[in-house]
């Protein structure tokens, strides 16, 4: 019996130890995964999120999804604005071991990212100094990269400058769009956190400086999805998959009875990669129960799902049949 409560007490002090205070800057639903995470390990944690934002629909304010998740949970938060002085003071009487940043979407100013005892560290989705900036998985899937990862970083003044903690690598798939790579990236991330966590619990951490030219990855426009057909279409495959998530991909049609009209491409696949075409932009052929096939300066792009101008998504095949799109109309 007094062999069991032994290891009870030890149990208890070893969860006691393990357990860190946390400042956490988050807004968005990717923040909530890894507030839940934190939550779920009975890290003391207290938030710091945005405002409440007008939704699209009726302009209505809505909370970020971390603070519906603190107030389902009864975990402490503001909502700062701007760090004044007051509001500073408010986040010193926490007494933070440690800052976590998941896509907060705001600048934290040093005075504050200096608060917590480790101080502050971000999660990014890139080998940095690969991809600086709020889009960097889309980015990696634009440009083909073959290869990208999760970086746990030192905030500092500077964009995604700071010095490397924890960073982990991960295959990218052919077939991955920003949906599925975020899929695999999220629980990588989670994982790169509990593991600089870890680093600080045992005062081990040994961060190393960013090496290499850095790259940037600014946040996407809506125009971002005009598809050129002056590129490949290996290269127009990968701005679909980048894109996916948002803002999509797009064309407008040129020639044809849908002249002047926007189709957005839902779904497409790579038909074929090699031929040089000279005239491209061109619906080529129509594939029986699957769509049209568009040409690229080389190779040749298959659409499989479209939404046309002001009109619900569906199959490319269906569209075909409604006689709106021809062989020979151009985009």
């Amino acid at each position: 019996m007094e062999k069991k409560d032994y290891r009870k007490k030890n149990k208890e002090k070893k969860k006691s130890r393990s357990v860190v205070k946390i400042l956490f800057f988050g807004t968005a639903s990717i923040s909530k995964t890894y507030l839940e995470e934190l939550y779920k390990n009975n890290h003391e944690i207290f938030i710091i999120t945005v405002t409440d934002k007008p939704a699209l629909r009726g302009q209505k304010l809505a909370p970020p999804a971390v603070k519906v998740y603190a107030l389902e949970n009864n975990i402490k938060f503001i909502q700062p604005e701007k760090f004044t002085s007051d509001v500073i003071e408010i986040i010193k009487t926490f007494n933070a071991d440690a800052g976590v940043v998941v896509a907060y979407g705001k600048l934290i100013p040093k005075t504050v990212f200096n608060l917590p005892k480790h101080r502050t560290f971000n999660i990014h989705f890139s080998l940095l100094p690969k991809y600086r900036g709020a889009a960097p998985a889309q980015y990696a899937l634009c440009n083909g990269e073959t290869e990208t990862g999760v970086t746990a970083f030192y905030i500092e003044e500077g964009l995604d400058t700071g010095n490397i903690i924890v960073q982990k690598k991960l295959d990218i798939a052919v077939k991955d769009n920003a949906e599925t790579l975020f899929n695999k990236l999220v629980p990588l991330g989670i994982n790169v956190m509990n593991k600089t966590l870890d680093l600080f619990r045992a005062d081990s951490v040994n961060a190393v400086a960013q090496a290499g030219e850095p790259s940037f990855a600014p946040i996407f426009r809506k125009e971002a999805g005009l598809v050129n057909w002056h590129k490949s279409a290996n290269e127009i495959y990968n701005q679909f998959r980048g894109l996916y998530l948002w803002p999509g991909i797009y064309s407008i049609v040129s020639k044809g009875k849908l002249a002047g009209k926007r189709i957005k491409f839902i779904d497409i696949e790579l038909f074929e990669k090699t031929s040089e075409n000279k005239d491209f932009g061109v619906l080529c052929s129509i594939e029986k129960n699957k769509g049209f096939t568009v040409s690229c300066s080389i190779g040749k792009i298959l659409v499989t799902k479209v939404q046309p101008e002001n009109k619900p998504v569906m199959s490319a095949w269906a569209f075909i049949q409604g006689g709106q799109l021809s062989i020979n109309d151009k985009f």
